[in-house]
């Protein structure tokens, strides 16, 4: 095949072979004598306007990955390559707080390492319709991934129910999966942390049960169930063996609970009997958060009920640094979701061009991966990763003085780099 941009004589317009093939137009274009209107050919202009884009379209097309190492098990079905080098739609929802400025910096940061990803934009927040969230729905589901910010919840108002938590559950995105790594570079108690906390996320106190029995007694249902817990636990155990990791520890309170998470902990005990080349140890909740603070490191694979895990990762995300620098996983059978590790919606810092950019960025990353596109995503990871360790530009949460516009910036600077020099 002639290189891109050499003139073909095999049409009258002298479109490439791969692009005339694809225009819808071709027989009106390439048809001897035929005469075209004016409307025609106004189409025929629009679709010539991406013959110079067919360079870029052709070499995004050889960064997809068809085997990506890094999907690591996402639950998630494979999501399909974009065909002839085209585009990926993601839904985008920034969410509270926060949220809708570091999504500009994702889109930014995408534009200058010309990641082929377009974002659908939807905007949820906690006084959203339910007409809004579900056209939410229906968009991730058409989409199949989503970058998403925190949505805040209304304290108090009982007849409200947490768009986070609904939207997991109605997309069924039972594993929650949060990467807990230390930086050289980010001051923090212990160094070369890296512990991986896996989450049921559809069920126990977030079954979003409960009610005032009488007045003055309210019941909160805790709902934990076979199936549940065998499809976290067989995730943990599936995540330990594609990843090379050699411990899977899960976290209960069964000596107190003792049907609901000793049925989390018996099932858990039962699945790891398929793995024998795991190995397989159990923690009360309370111990666990004591031993994350005091010996972080005889932990590997971490893997819990849902209310747990709210705590156990904020409690990884303080040793690792701080709430700004870890992304989150969300993944089901069918769809991702990809946001922050703390889900905080980060309202008081709210335009002040102080919050870390870095947690939306990684999860971002993330969902390149997820997608294949693992040129792009390296390509950024290293930027942020020479950000914080080389360039030691750092917004206050972690010690530094810059501000978000400062990382972004410098990110941008460093992919920039790696483009020029052909690192990627």
């Amino acid at each position: 095949m002639p290189p891109v941009g050499a003139s073909w004589r095999t049409n009258k317009l002298h479109l490439p072979p791969v692009f005339a093939s694809l225009c819808p137009l071709r027989q009106v274009v390439c048809g001897a004598g035929a005469e075209m209107s004016t409307i025609t050919m106004a189409a025929v202009r629009r679709s010539l306007s991406c013959v110079p884009r067919l360079p870029w379209l052709l070499r995004d097309a050889t960064r997809v990955s068809s085997v990506c190492s890094k999907r690591g098990f996402t639950a998630a079905v494979p999501f399909p390559l974009a065909q002839y080098g085209g585009r990926f739609t993601v839904t985008m929802i920034p969410g509270d707080g926060i949220g809708p400025e570091l999504m500009g910096y994702v889109r930014n940061i995408f534009r200058y390492a010309g990641v082929p990803v377009d974002f659908e934009e939807i905007q949820i927040t906690k006084d959203s319709t339910e007409d809004v969230f579900e056209k939410a729905l229906v968009c991730i589901k058409r989409n199949g991934v989503a970058l998403k910010g925190s949505i805040e919840s209304k304290y108090g108002d009982v007849n409200f129910s947490s768009r986070n938590a609904t939207l997991r559950t109605q997309l069924d995105l039972y594993a929650n999966v949060l990467h807990c790594r230390s930086h050289p570079a980010v001051p923090c108690r212990y160094p070369d942390l890296d512990l991986v906390l896996i989450r049921e996320n559809t069920e126990g106190e977030y079954s979003m049960m409960e009610h005032e029995s009488v007045r003055g007694v309210v019941e909160s249902l805790k709902v934990i169930t076979r199936r549940c817990s065998d499809r976290i636990a067989r995730y943990a155990f599936e995540y330990a063996k594609r990843h090379g990791r050699s411990k899977v520890t899960a976290i209960h309170k069964a000596n107190i609970m003792k049907i609901s998470d000793g049925l989390f902990l018996e099932t858990c005990r039962n699945v790891a009997k398929e793995y024998p080349e795991i190995e397989f140890g159990d923690m009360i909740v309370d111990n666990t958060c004591m031993q994350l603070v005091s010996r972080p490191h005889q932990f590997d694979v971490m893997v819990m009920p849902n209310l747990y895990g709210t705590v156990v990762s904020n409690v990884a995300c303080g040793l690792a640094g701080g709430p700004g620098l870890l992304s989150g996983q969300n993944y089901g059978e069918h769809f991702a979701v990809f946001e922050p590790g703390t889900r905080n919606t980060g309202t008081s810092v709210a335009g002040l061009n102080v919050a870390n950019p870095v947690a939306m960025l990684n999860a971002a990353c993330d969902m390149l991966n997820h997608l294949g596109l693992t040129q792009h995503a390296t390509l950024i990871s290293d930027a942020i990763n020479k950000t914080i360790n080389e360039d030691l530009v750092h917004t206050a949460d972690i010690g530094g003085e810059n501000t978000s516009l400062d990382v972004v910036q410098n990110i941008i600077k460093e992919v920039q780099q790696a483009m020029k020099d052909g690192e990627w």
